[in-house]
């Protein structure tokens, strides 16, 4: 974050924007390989009581990539369903 927040400072005159999205965990195929036990560890963190889809995150990266978006720089996008406490 403390990377996105400097370089995003320093390159906005730039017409660059540097931007963060930090999700929870995803649904993917990845979690096919886990454990039952595991993966209910990982959701019980999570307050929305699911995992990101993959098409969530496609959107806040489509969104942030567009013209709609060309004022932001140097933020963090949260998509973790609330589990962040930075």
């Amino acid at each position: 974050m403390g990377l996105t927040k400097s370089l995003g400072k320093e390159l906005a005159k730039t017409g660059i924007a540097v931007n963060a999205i930090t999700p929870a965990t995803a649904k993917t195929p990845i979690l096919d390989g886990l454990t039952p036990e595991f993966i209910e560890y990982m959701l019980v963190r999570i307050p929305r009581d699911r995992f990101a889809e993959l098409t969530e995150i496609a959107a806040m990266t489509a969104w942030l990539l567009s013209e709609e978006n060309s004022f932001t720089t140097a933020s963090t996008f949260d998509l973790s369903g609330g589990r962040t406490t930075y």
